[in-house]
């Protein structure tokens, strides 16, 4: 079954492309006809791209990947940070800031920054500075939340990439492109479908055309995460002898992130694990 249907695209104006003299030539296998000047796409081929994304992009969640929503032109900003946030993937709604990818330690570093600064308003340090310095730090938290707020969960790179307007969002596709990173983007027929791995031909200026395309991928990762909870459910009811993961990790010492407090610690793992042991047996 579909997850969209021709009816619902065409109420929501999905069809409507440019104008026939902005046209790219190679969006033409997906243009229906030209009627007042004005490229009608293809909304049979649309339905059939959106079921081909979305499943994709369901199989992605299910298996514990992040994709980030890229959408920074006014009508489609508020539309995909509020389905995003929904399903908790990431997004960018403001300027794409150079290098996110490409240069994405370097953008770890900044959200660090946001971070202590957090830290540093709960620990009562920033209390003890002047007024001046509080006045630039909180402009600086400020930039930070509106560049890099929507983000600051994303640990890693993201598995993919979906795109609202893959002319205005270039950038953002170029990076991912030359990282490897597979691009799911709504396709207008002024724009090139050549670098995105999934193009989905649709009107990418109307909020309705937009709601109703970001609207079914979104649907679709839910129902990958949903499944993903119910085999957690189901391997966690079938392993009730097996120890939680965490005192797993606890016994043999290992942690993937320590702070350092646990790194002065390190060194005295063995002598603690064998002392855990002990009161085991004694117990």
């Amino acid at each position: 079954m579909s997850r969209v249907n021709f009816d619902q695209l065409l109420e929501a104006g999905v069809h409507f492309g440019h104008l026939k003299r902005k046209w790219n030539p190679a969006m033409a296998p997906y243009i229906f006809m030209e009627r007042n000047g004005i490229h009608i796409i293809d909304l049979h081929k649309t339905v059939a791209k959106v079921d081909e994304a979305a499943e994709v992009m369901k199989n992605l969640a299910k298996s514990g990947k992040k994709i980030l929503f890229v959408a920074t032109k006014k009508q489609a900003k508020q539309i995909v940070a509020d389905k995003a946030i929904a399903v908790g993937m990431p997004y960018v709604i403001e300027r794409w800031p150079g290098g996110m990818l490409t240069n994405f330690p370097t953008i770890r570093k900044a959200i660090k920054k946001m971070t202590t600064i957090d830290k540093m308003t709960k620990d009562g340090t920033f209390d003890n500075l002047s007024k001046r310095e509080k006045l630039q730090i909180t402009r600086q938290r400020a930039k930070l939340e509106k560049m890099l707020g929507s983000i600051v969960d994303l640990t890693r790179l993201p598995s993919a990439l979906f795109v609202v307007d893959v002319m205005k969002e270039h950038i953002a596709v170029r990076e991912a492109n030359r990282l490897g990173i597979p691009v799911f983007g709504m396709v207008d027929t002024n724009s090139d479908p050549t670098n995105i791995d999934f193009v989905i031909p649709a009107n990418d200026d109307a909020t309705k055309s937009v709601d109703a395309i970001v609207g079914a991928v979104c649907e679709a990762i839910n129902e990958g995460l949903q499944e993903r909870k119910a085999e957690k459910i189901d391997s966690g009811e079938a392993s009730e002898d097996t120890p939680p993961k965490r005192e797993r990790k606890a016994r043999s010492g290992v942690k993937k992130e320590r702070t350092k407090k646990e790194d002065d610690e390190a060194l005295n793992a063995s002598v603690i694990h064998r002392v855990a042991k002990d009161i085991e047996i004694e117990d």
